[in-house]
């Protein structure tokens, strides 16, 4: 019972932080979640034991399928045409990273070698989630985000390797390098090979399903929804990188979208909503988990043990990632200074790293050391957050803001619907129907008080329904009004070309709205 009721106060706050989140629209979504974790980790009846965190499943339940929807917004012929730069980025700078950290925890920080390599390889995994959250409304140049996006995607079996050898190191004093390096080589392979054949597989089911009379919308969304689960499930029963096969099964939804997106409109734009939802919501609840995370470590004396290495230490992994990130992009990819930065900097720590930290209390490591890695690793999160939300505003340029964009939008929209409105006015149409659809026109926008809404809802619910002939005239009405307002959004268009985005926006608006009109279905007596 405890743990629906921790989940719905997860999904609760999330949802809050959400509808903050689109009052302030200059802060990021994920640094709201971040405080409303933090309040929800104050509050008294929330009673949670950090120990008791279980890694795999939130890997499994959050962060798989958000790997997996972001492999799918990727192109699997760019990352076929690139295999060599995301090879680099995601191994050989990785291990550089470990490296340097690993040298630099050990000297600066007095602690044990094996110890510091644990804190080493966990604080070199990034998360493409939270690398969002430090570039809200700036422009991040192309290359850079390439690199930036394709290291979060693939370093995780990397990151993971370095830990379990790490951590052999602490409980056997010894490190075996064969070993290691045969574990990376099947355990990264493993995924991309699992995540390929088993989405590979789903894709051919389902566009089998597709083609056949058994073929139904919801149960193709639903195996779609489920897929990331599945193969995660299946990798790590195989023993590989569930996250680089959800990853690479991304990748193959992704090419399935462009070659079967008008066989089942229908489905696709179903599955892609619900993309979005989960999406945002689950963003959100990682960063609400992270906050309840941090305050309860700090709350917990025998976590800190009264010690303030910790900090040190976070600091020392930070910014010896940074520098090597820097380095590397220079000299191996020729960035020049203002590159360098963007890459080394945009680097951002989240789930993977906190789930990682984790994963320690279930090994060997004595529970002083367990806290050490945790407490560390968090601030390594809070710095790789904080520093480039700060910088970034100054060496990046803005892009749109939501807010202008909004308004931008807002102009549109109205005039579009004013000239929807005047075209309704000329036709014939009883004063019931011509009233209603006036109505509906005007909500396009909002643009209607609560108060207009609880008077027509009363009239839906008094009045008796439209008679065939009113039907057909409300339809014939809602027809007229969308022509007219897509031919005024295509004059606009070619007037003004800084309009083309907000115009394909309303586009998209105007046709799910017809659809809804002519597909409509309501029980009648």
């Amino acid at each position: 019972m405890e743990i629906i009721i921790l989940l719905f106060e997860l999904v609760f706050f999330a949802v809050i932080s959400i509808i903050i989140a689109e009052m302030f629209v200059k802060v990021s979504m994920n640094y709201v979640s971040l405080i409303m974790g933090a309040v929800l980790g104050l509050l008294p009846v929330t009673t949670y034991d950090i120990r008791s965190f279980n890694p795999e499943v939130f890997m499994l339940l959050i962060v798989a399928p958000l790997l997996f929807f972001e492999g799918q917004a990727t192109f699997l012929n760019v990352v076929g045409k690139r295999v060599k730069q995301i090879f680099q980025v995601t191994v050989i700078m990785v291990l550089l990273c470990a490296i340097v950290a690993g040298f630099s925890s050990y000297a600066i920080g007095k602690i044990g070698l094996p110890l510091a390599f644990i804190l080493a390889a966990i604080s070199t995994p990034t998360d493409a989630t939270a690398t969002q959250s430090v570039t809200e409304g700036l422009k991040i140049p192309r290359r850079e985000g390439f690199f930036l996006k394709m290291e979060s995607l693939f370093n995780d079996a990397s990151g993971i390797i370095l830990l379990n050898m790490a951590v052999l190191w602490y409980i056997n004093g010894r490190i075996n390098y064969r070993e290691t390096l045969t574990d990376f080589i099947l355990s990264a392979g493993g995924g991309i090979v699992i995540g390929f054949i088993i989405a590979w597989i789903i894709v051919l089911f389902r566009q089998a399903l597709l083609r056949s009379s058994y073929n139904s919308v919801n149960a193709q969304v639903i195996i779609y929804l489920m897929t990331p689960f599945i193969i995660y499930y299946l990798a790590e029963e195989f023993h590989v990188s569930g996250i680089i096969a959800v990853v690479c099964a991304g990748l193959v939804h992704n090419a399935e979208t462009q070659r079967s997106r008008l066989a089942n409109a229908q489905m696709v734009y179903m599955g892609t909503n619900l993309v979005s939802i989960i999406t945002e919501l689950f963003n959100s609840i990682v960063f609400v988990i992270l906050g309840m995370m941090l305050v309860n470590i700090i709350k917990d004396e025998s976590i800190t043990y009264n010690s303030w290495i910790w900090i040190t230490l976070g600091a020392i992994l930070y910014l010896s990632n940074v520098i090597v990130w820097y380095i590397y992009g220079r000299i191996k990819f020729k960035m020049d200074n203002h590159a360098g930065w963007i890459f080394s900097l945009g680097g951002v720590h989240g789930a993977v790293t906190l789930s990682l930290a984790f994963t320690v209390a279930k090994t060997s490591v004595n529970s002083q050391d367990f806290s050490l890695v945790v407490m560390s690793e968090s601030v390594l999160i809070i710095l790789s957050m904080i520093v480039p939300t700060v910088i970034f505003r100054f060496i990046l340029d803005k892009d749109v803001s939501d807010e202008d964009g909004e308004k931008e939008l807002d102009e549109l929209r109205e005039e579009m619907i004013q000239q929807a409105i005047a075209t309704v006015q000329k036709m014939y149409l009883a004063k019931n129907v011509k009233q209603s659809v006036i109505f509906d026109l005007k909500s396009q926008n909002q643009n209607t008080r609560t108060r207009d809404f609880v008077k027509e809802w009363r009239n839906a619910v008094r009045h008796p329904q439209y008679t065939e002939a009113e039907k057909e005239m409300e339809r014939r009405a809602f027809i007229n009004a969308f022509y007219q307002e897509r031919q005024y959004l295509d004059m606009i268009s070619q007037k003004e070309a800084r309009y083309e985005k907000y115009v394909y926006h309303l586009y998209s608006e105007i046709l799910l709205a017809e659809s809804i009109v002519l597909n409509s279905e309501f029980v009648e007596e």
